[in-house]
């Protein structure tokens, strides 16, 4: 990471790239409608039928199967303005260097007499464009109002207008930093960083900065806020992929934190048309179905809704074979759940002084 090297930010190659995409789309409608025919848009489908998973990207992708949208047929005109009338939305918010909310997509479409029913036929609508393009709304400047955090010895520099330039550390500040559109296109600077550790809970990762863990460990320390934001998946797949970091994950001892934990490292079926979203090489290291039998953590029932998860994900094919399979049977065995906090049973700082390291050892032979 050269300080010195001439480049040009992360958010002005996104914003170039997207910019020719819209015009390329909107060329197409241009020149259908010069050639006197009916305006029409094909893309893939997002249909449950056309995911499929991929072996050797371990992800769910789709199809083949692709959807049409003619301005020809009169069930497809309203969601077909809807689609050209984003399109000229966010290209706006590109050329002006401006976000938005997915909330706010749908009250601007109002300022346009452009209809939708609620904020879900917005959203999809904001699917079906990045299907067209094939690129994340994030790309457009659009992102969901939640965020996780990030802290830990990592030099950043700032790339958006107005901002060029400038850097950061991110151990700068006690509470972390939230990974919005700023953080997420800075240039990577600098760090003393060796691997990058994925927390579900805020409260894990508060007592991991209160802890020291990113000196101890040489470690970026992140809050996915639960299932993390996109943005979030997005800034982990950088600091796997450009910084060489192996990224390990952190989560409840129940299936939905296992999942949690899938979708960072395989991404999702409600993201198969998105391949820049996931870290293949990414561990999930706990806590495991066995550690809240190894440690004697305090736990809860499984619930029928829990045991009905289980059996789902044991159908998906992202979770054949491995610590994934096996501690879904474990599950199922023990009939329960616990937390990241349980370790607090035995002191404060028992995860991070004993838990973390056992783990970190166990994850080089996963």
């Amino acid at each position: 990471m050269d300080s010195k090297r001439p480049r040009e930010g992360i958010a002005n190659i996104r914003r170039r790239e997207v910019k020719k995409l819209f015009k390329g789309l909107g060329k197409k409608v241009y020149s259908d409608i010069e050639e006197g025919k009916f305006p029409e848009i094909i893309f893939p489908s997002r249909s449950v039928r056309n995911i499929v998973y991929d072996e050797g990207l371990k992800q769910y992708i789709l199809g083949n199967t692709s959807v049409k949208r003619s301005t020809h047929n009169i069930k497809h005109i309203r969601p077909f303005t809807q689609l050209i009338w984003l399109a000229f939305f966010v290209n706006k918010l590109v050329e002006q260097s401006k976000t938005s909310t997915l909330r706010d997509v749908f009250y601007s479409a109002q300022a346009y007499d452009v209809e939708f029913v609620d904020q879900a036929e917005s959203d999809e609508i904001i699917t079906d464009l990045e299907a067209v393009l094939s690129r994340a709304r994030e790309d457009f400047n659009v992102y969901p109002e939640e965020r996780s955090a990030i802290f830990g010895d990592l030099t950043i520099e700032y790339t958006v207008p107005g901002y060029e330039g400038k850097r950061l550390n991110l151990a700068s500040h006690p509470d972390g930093y939230l990974i919005g559109p700023s953080l997420s296109t800075a240039d990577f600077v600098d760090t003393s960083a060796e691997m990058v550790l994925a927390v579900e809970k805020g409260g894990l990762f508060t007592r991991f900065v209160e802890e020291k863990v990113h000196k101890r460990y040489k470690a970026l320390v992140i809050d996915t806020a639960g299932q993390p934001p996109r943005s979030t998946r997005y800034m982990l797949k950088r600091l796997n992929h450009e910084l060489g970091l192996p990224v390990y994950v952190l989560t409840d001892g129940d299936v939905y934190g296992e999942h949690i934990a899938m979708v960072i490292i395989s991404g999702s079926a409600n993201a198969a048309h998105l391949r820049e979203l996931t870290v293949p090489s990414g561990k999930w290291i706990g806590v495991w179905g066995s550690d809240i039998v190894k440690y004697k953590l305090p736990s809860n029932s499984l619930t029928d809704l829990d045991i009905k998860r289980v059996h789902e994900l044991k159908r998906d094919p992202r979770y054949k074979g491995g610590v994934w399979q096996r501690e879904l049977d474990v599950f199922l065995k023990i009939r329960k759940k616990s937390e990241l906090e349980a370790f607090a049973k035995y002191g404060l700082t028992t995860i991070t002084d004993k838990y973390l390291p056992e783990k970190l050892d166990v994850a080089k032979s996963l």
